[in-house]
């Protein structure tokens, strides 16, 4: 593991600058406290990373969770309530890792995983414009479409025009352009340039642009625009930040329907993240899916019990391990070090960041995702790659990230429909003389319900006095409902003087007298 350091410990640094504000912002959609989503960070970093299959996978508190943790909280009756859902959620998500139910991952279409990446990937950027102007209403890791704040995510953007702090844009203008430049140019110029990675640069200038400007009458930022983690007086006061589940309530039914609901959502989030960083993985590794639920589980489960938010794999930091070059997973276990080491030792330096800054960072993170290049691609692809992926990208902006998820998988399931309808039969006229129409009908290998209409538009359009050459020789699976149809048709056939021969791999029979029997007992024909 420690072989990849050189990689691993840069990328560490770019993914806690990503994830600080997306914990304390989370935290913040969530109703709950501040520091429970450093918590969720840090166990998500540390005990998730050191116990998942996963090489490159970031896990933390979820943007997609904070609508059910807000709502949770209220109905629940406070916090410490609330923690006991989580921990029941992680015991539920082991015993879904127990029951192999990891596998349901590998049954996204792969239009509606890179429709999901791009969808985040123009997520992130409308989401940090306002912050990236100094307008932070809106708490970070907010990324449904309706804001906590009341807005959407135009609206929010439209009113950014009317509070521009000038400190935040031009260091976050500075900060892009430390970036752009460290990724285009000076990477390719030295190996130094590639150990020291280019959003640490970026954040030490935000830093020194903070210190430098204090007292500046234009130029200066004010708290509200800077990273805010708590800071505790003394020991006493920062273990007083940990709160404990009140398992008194284990008993109350809604404890149980929450704790299952955040187990489905996080499992879900999880696996559909690691079917898309596996394909971000620029070495193609693959996740063992059900280790990762047992990983997830077990990291809820302890967050549950000190504090923390719910835990799930987030794209948003695992893409951004990638892009930074993260071979295994020692980035994600130290970036979650880093968050500890940090909140306990530096929270005062923490807090002298920028959020415009990580916003420019954000920028990156989220334009690597969303590349005009992929929408070409896809769509070359053709119509049945390019509609899922368009439905799940407007799907992710205008909704939220299973909503769009949700949406670009039934319209996937609606193409597969589709072409299982064109593809169920090949019919061929092969010859009219004499007035005798012969056909020759070749059936899928796999023929369902699905595709009853067009068999039976087909057989229904056969001419009178035809004679139709039934092949079946190379299907293996016969829906009992085209079975049905055939028995019909053979009553129509006598009466428009229709010959059927049915062609099967057993033989070849003629006016077969029953097609049930037939496909029943499959017997010799003579």
């Amino acid at each position: 593991m420690f072989r990849n350091l050189k990689s691993d410990l840069p990328a560490s640094i770019v993914v806690f600058f990503v994830a600080l504000p997306l914990c304390l912002g989370i935290a913040l959609a969530s109703g709950a406290p501040l520091f429970s989503g450093l918590i969720a960070g840090i166990v998500g970093g540390i005990l998730v990373g050191a116990l998942s299959g996963s090489q490159i996978g970031v896990s933390g508190p979820a943007a997609g969770l904070a609508a059910i943790v807000l709502t949770a909280i209220g109905t629940l009756g406070g916090y410490e309530n609330f923690l006991v859902a989580v921990v029941i959620g992680g015991a539920i998500q082991i015993l879904f890792g127990v029951l192999k139910a990891g596998v349901i991952g590998y049954y996204f279409p792969s239009s509606v995983i890179k429709g999901m990446l791009t969808g985040i990937g123009i997520i992130i950027i409308l989401k940090q414009i306002p912050h990236f102007f100094g307008y932070d209403v809106d708490p970070e890791g907010d990324f449904a479409f309706i804001q906590v704040d009341g807005e959407n995510t135009f609206s929010e953007i439209v009113n950014t025009v009317n509070f521009i702090s000038p400190g935040s844009t031009l260091i976050a203008i500075i900060g892009l352009g430390i970036l752009v430049l460290w990724d285009k140019v000076l990477t390719k110029k030295s190996k130094v340039f590639r150990l020291i990675q280019g959003p640490l640069v970026a954040v030490i200038v935000g830093i020194l642009f903070f210190v430098i400007t204090k007292d500046h009458s234009l130029l200066s930022i004010s708290s509200e625009h800077l990273v805010s983690v708590p800071i505790p007086d003394s020991l006493g006061s920062f273990m007083s930040q940990f709160s404990f589940p009140n398992f008194s309530v284990i008993g109350r039914p809604e404890i149980w329907v929450t704790g299952f609901t955040i187990a489905l959502v996080a499992s879900l989030e999880t696996l559909l993240c690691v079917e898309a960083t596996d394909k971000l993985d620029p070495q193609k590794r693959v996740t063992p899916t059900n280790r990762e639920l047992l990983a997830q589980g077990a990291g809820n489960i302890f967050s549950g019990l000190i504090g923390g938010l719910p835990i799930t794999q987030v794209i948003v930091r695992s893409s951004a391990n990638i892009q930074s070059g993260g071979k295994t997973k020692l980035s994600a276990i130290v970036h979650g070090f880093f968050l500890l080491i940090s909140v306990v030792l530096i929270p005062n330096f923490l807090n002298m960041i920028p959020l415009s800054v990580l916003a420019a960072i954000l920028f990156i993170v989220g334009y690597k995702l969303a590349k005009p290049a992929l929408f070409f691609s896809m769509y070359k692809l053709g119509w049945k790659q390019f509609i899922p992926f368009t439905v799940t990208v407007l799907g992710i902006v205008f909704t939220d990230l299973l909503i769009g998820i949700g949406l670009g998988l039934a319209v996937g399931i609606i193409v597969i429909l589709i072409k299982s309808y064109q593809n169920s039969h090949f019919l061929h006229i092969e010859d009219k003389s004499n007035g005798v129409h012969k056909l020759k009908m070749t059936l899928a290998e796999e023929v369902t319900f699905f595709n009853k209409g067009a068999i039976l538009k087909e057989l229904d359009a056969l001419p009178r006095d035809s004679f139709l050459e039934l092949d079946v020789s190379k299907t293996r699976y016969l829906d009992n409902d085209i079975i049905e149809i055939l028995e019909d048709f053979s009553q129509k056939a006598i009466n428009r003087n229709i010959v059927i021969k049915l062609i099967s791999e057993r033989g070849v029979v003629e006016n077969p007298e029953s097609y049930i029997e037939f496909f029943r007992l499959r017997p010799k024909a003579n």
